[in-house]
């Protein structure tokens, strides 16, 4: 295995600047100039990116800024011994020393296992004191692989209580308590390691009992059932979900972002032992309907813009695989089949009447096309109910899953399309969470989140549908088409440019699915004498691709200008963009909407009007490039996209570089912050 730390990457006693970015860009370079990174600044980009997410600086005068990147080719540990002491956010005041662990994007578990030891480590005072006392940098890796060598600490066996003085006063007189804990942080390299052998010792010098659970980058071993159950109270030091969440309901619990952890372990031991006899504490909620209120109740504080956002981006999340796979199945379907699969009942005939053993006309790349084209319309075909069930289920979690689809459904069935699918999505879950509010027996707890809540608020979402607000959505549906076919033939430039708009809005929301569903409607009564409906389909399509595709062109012209994440998600926007799924731009959007949506807005409506104005025509519904063969003028529809998807990169670069309040080097203190 290769060696994590060599002299070459130690500087000690060295002044290395006054902000954590200086420190962290100097030891990014260390770790370039090792040959362990292909460059500096893509990883500075990613290790300052995970600093202002959580500050890395722990008591003792001890920083650990940390990261996985691509640009990391072998993983890696750069120490510094500063001169001039920078503040990493710690309670305690600046560190002086600092590890900056460089792992892989896909580091083997190994080597994370390493990284998580040396955290460990630095926790202890023996250890800090030598790294402090060391005089080369031989010295420093002969430290480091030592406690690398060491047996990990045991957080997780035994009763801590055992060695702990019998006079500890937060044991109880019939014996000590038993504490169960979990510890994860965003990286899981870390601060999940950190936390939990903090809060271990803290609870050893009490006489308590506990045990931690660390959901950290290697996966995790699960807590014992029967020592889950036996525990007084629960500790969640994490800043991401935990995982099995629900194996802790009804405990007594303490929350808080995995720093505290290290920072104030005894305090959160403290709290715990409190909380255990309290019989009004805060409290783990059954998974289900409590759960959705408790979830509720801690996004109290959240704006109503945010929520709603939230909520909807959740049920996008959840969509997006069905748009991914059904589309591009419809595309080889079409490159298979024929696009003319697509019109009459062609299709269902052809899966009626035929096998593999009963081929149409022997035709084998016909019934294979059919097939896929079939299952990919059937994919296509989730795409309101899981949008509405995925929206009930952000608001009300699982209960609200059945009555969000058949809301869905519901609206699918009465022509409401997508807006029918917000509406009764947000419908479903705000039904679901208000009868999960209800006091209940407790012999009836168990039957609320898989019967009544789903059917009671399938009830109600599924009957306000059909009752009240399904017909009037439709109606403004049908409005928003008939408008939009209005503005044919001479006005064509003005519609594709009105498409473009559309379809670059939302990307992939209700305003784009109405001028794709618009496009699709008149789909079949295109002919060479009636071309229009053609255009417009051609229009929807180029302008859908445009904003993935210029996320990946931005991304790959301006490395520096994204995060980590944003960089891997532009990668899959090439494939996404080809293919016209448009949601591939949503982690962008999500992430910086006032400067994406514009700029995608623009390029997208270039596109559209270019397309209209060369006559550009698709035969086929979706697909992208790869339905080349049904694409009329394929040259000026290529253009087209490239032309708009060139004008967006550059806009949104553009708004990236002028349109900021303060640039990110300003920031020298990260402020510590829950992920």
């Amino acid at each position: 295995m290769t060696q994590l730390i060599t002299p070459q990457l130690v500087s000690l006693d060295q002044n290395l600047g006054d902000s954590p970015a200086d420190v962290i860009r100097f030891l990014a370079g260390k770790v370039a100039a090792a040959g362990r990174a292909s460059e500096v600044e893509g990883l500075f980009a990613d290790a300052f990116a995970r600093e202002q997410k959580t500050a890395t600086g722990v008591p003792g005068g001890i920083a650990i800024p940390h990261c996985r990147s691509v640009a990391v080719t072998e993983p890696a540990l750069a120490m510094a011994r500063l001169s001039n002491k920078v503040d990493f956010g710690a309670k305690d005041g600046p560190a002086d020393i600092i590890f900056f662990i460089a792992a892989p994007e896909g580091a083997d578990q190994e080597h994370l296992k390493l990284l998580s030891k040396l955290a460990r480590s630095l926790i202890k005072k023996d250890f800090t004191a030598a790294l402090r006392a060391a005089a080369t940098g031989q010295d420093i890796v002969d430290l480091v692989e030592g406690a690398l060598a060491d047996k990990p600490a045991a957080h997780a066996a035994g009763s801590a209580a055992e060695a702990a003085p019998a006079s500890a006063g937060a044991a109880s007189s019939t014996g000590p308590k038993r504490i169960v804990a979990v510890t994860a942080c965003p990286t899981g390299i870390a601060h999940t390691y950190m936390a939990a052998d903090s809060l271990v010792a803290a609870a050893k010098e009490m006489g308590v009992d506990l045990q931690v659970e660390t959901q950290g980058s290697g996966g995790f071993t699960a807590l014992d059932p029967s020592v889950i159950a036996a525990a007084d109270a629960v500790i969640f030091a994490v800043d991401v979900d935990v995982r099995g969440k629900e194996r802790f309901a009804g405990k007594p619990v303490i929350n808080a972002p995995v720093k505290r952890g290290i920072d104030e372990p005894a305090k959160m031991v403290q709290e715990a032992l409190a909380a255990a006899t309290d019989p009004h504490a805060h409290r783990v909620p059954h998974f289900g309907a409590e759960e959705s209120a408790e979830q509720a109740s801690e996004a109290a504080s959240e704006h109503l813009g945010t929520k709603v956002k939230k909520v909807l981006l959740t049920g996008v999340s959840y969509m997006i695989p069905f748009v991914a796979g059904g589309g591009l199945l419809i595309a080889l379907g079409f490159l298979l089949a024929g696009y003319d699969i697509a019109l009459g009942t062609k299709a269902n005939d052809i899966l009626a009447h035929n096998t593999l053993l009963n081929l149409p006309n022997g035709n084998l790349a016909l019934y294979l096309g059919t097939v896929a084209f079939k299952i990919g319309g059937l994919s296509l075909g989730f795409l309101v109910p899981a949008l509405a069930g995925y929206i009930a289920f952000g608001i009300a979690d699982r209960p609200g899953i059945a009555p969000g689809f058949v809301a869905g459904a519901v609206a699918g069935f009465m022509g409401a399309g997508f807006l029918g699918g917000l509406v009764g999505g947000l419908l479903a879950g705000l039904t679901a969470h208000w009868i999960g509010t209800f006091r209940v027996p407790r012999w009836l707890r168990g039957l609320m989140p898989v019967v009544i809540i789903p059917l009671l608020a399938s009830i109600v979402a599924s009957g306000l549908m059909f009752l009240v607000l399904g017909g009037p959505i439709a109606w403004v549906t049908l409005q928003l088409n008939t408008w939009l076919t209005g503005m044919t033939g001479a006005s064509a430039v003005v519609l594709g440019i009105i498409l473009g708009l559309m379809m670059c809005f939302d990307l992939g929301g209700p305003v784009n699915k109405v001028a794709y569903s618009f496009a699709v409607a008149g789909l079949g009564a295109g002919s060479l004498a009636n071309p229009a409906p053609l255009q417009i389909m051609a229009a929807v399509m180029a302008a859908g691709m445009v904003p993935p595709l210029a996320m990946a062109l931005a991304t790959t012209l301006n490395k520096k200008g994204f995060s980590l994440a944003e960089r891997e998600n532009g990668k899959a926007a090439w494939l996404l963009g080809a293919s016209f799924i448009s949601e591939g731009a949503i982690p962008f959007a999500a992430a910086d909407p006032f400067r994406v949506i514009p700029a995608s807005m623009v390029g997208g409506a270039v596109t559209g009007a270019l397309c209209m104005a060369t006559g550009v025509t698709s035969q086929a519904p979706h697909g992208g490039i790869f339905v080349f063969f049904a694409i009329g003028n394929l040259a000026m529809f290529v253009i087209s996209i490239i032309v708009g998807m060139v004008i967006t990169a550059l806009v949104l670069l553009a708004l990236k570089r002028w349109a900021v309040r303060k640039p990110v080097e300003a920031e020298q203190v990260p402020v510590p912050v829950a992920v």
